[in-house]
């Protein structure tokens, strides 16, 4: 058994069968605007009813002054230490597909030797693509579609996929170098990014984790339930269109925005709305307050 990670103490040393299973990557400690991803991979953990297969450990990849663990004080008495440490959990989609979950915080150092350990254990446990998740914030209308960008293994698979690329030089995330280290052990590796409204990018933003989630079952051909963020991102939707409809100069920003994107995502022409794109830090702090106060209304 490697050093770096054991197997979770429910499996008593015995991996189950798992037969060519897909592998989602989340760690937090990196961009993810309205923590979209997270909330996506929150979403894929209880539906696919996931449990820890691997755990990983801390020692070797977690500055504990950086990310200290928790005490479990009850009573006076310290009965438990909750260590934070990246895990591989198993779990399964609707048609019972084996599905891996690589989650937890990215590691503190030492991960080019994660990512290589990562990729030997998806070698050897069979799986047959990994999907990393995330989200940026970008000048965007909340009116239009979640458009995802997407980053590859291959060109091959780049030229395979519907979604943005883009060419350009970017500090990296560890999924990012997971990626790579996948396409030595020649498995594809797909990252995909929801281009998050920037004026939502501090707060909760549901439609951006139902598009994750869609990609996931459109190029990972797995069956997922998220019903429930369908009908959460409804309910914001609603309250983002009333409150644009309140502030004139936010109706600016709108149809500025949705201009755009509609140029961007067709070769017709519209007309060009007249006016400077506000910043989206004063709406933003406008937006928190707005569903602070009809938070009654959900």
């Amino acid at each position: 058994m490697p050093g770096s990670y054991r197997i979770a103490p429910q499996y008593a040393d015995k991996i189950p069968p798992i037969e060519r299973p897909l592998l989602i990557v989340m760690m937090t400690g990196w961009i993810d605007a309205s923590n979209a991803a997270t909330t996506a991979m929150e979403t894929l953990i209880s539906r696919t009813n996931a449990t820890t297969l691997y755990e990983f450990d801390p020692d070797q990849f977690i500055d504990y002054r950086a990310r200290r663990p928790t005490m479990e004080l009850r009573n006076g008495v310290n009965t438990r230490i909750d260590w934070t440490t990246p895990k591989l959990m198993l779990g399964r989609d609707r048609d019972l597909r084996d599905v891996l979950l690589l989650t937890g915080p990215e590691p503190d150092s030492r991960w080019q030797f994660f990512a290589a350990e990562v990729a030997n254990l998806a070698r050897s446990l069979g799986v047959r693509r990994m999907l990393g998740l995330g989200a940026y914030p970008v000048a965007t209308p909340h009116t239009r579609e979640v458009k995802i960008s997407c980053t590859c293994s291959t060109t091959e698979l780049a030229e395979s996929l519907p979604y943005l690329k883009n060419s350009l030089d970017v500090p990296a995330g560890v999924e990012s170098v997971l990626e790579r280290a996948m396409a030595l052990v020649e498995i594809d590796a797909i990252g995909l990014w929801a281009q998050v409204p920037h004026y939502v990018s501090s707060m909760s933003y549901p439609a951006a984790s139902l598009a994750l989630l869609n990609a996931v079952s459109e190029v990972g051909s797995v069956e997922l339930d998220a019903g429930d963020l369908r009908d959460m991102a409804s309910v914001l939707r609603d309250r983002l269109d009333r409150l644009m409809k309140e502030n004139p100069e936010h109706e600016t920003m709108l149809k500025q925005l949705e201009y755009a994107f509609d140029v961007a995502n067709s070769p017709e022409e519209t007309p060009l709305v007249d006016g400077p794109l506000p910043s989206g830090d004063q709406l933003a702090a406008e937006l928190e307050q707005f569903l602070r106060e009809h938070r009654s209304d959900s």
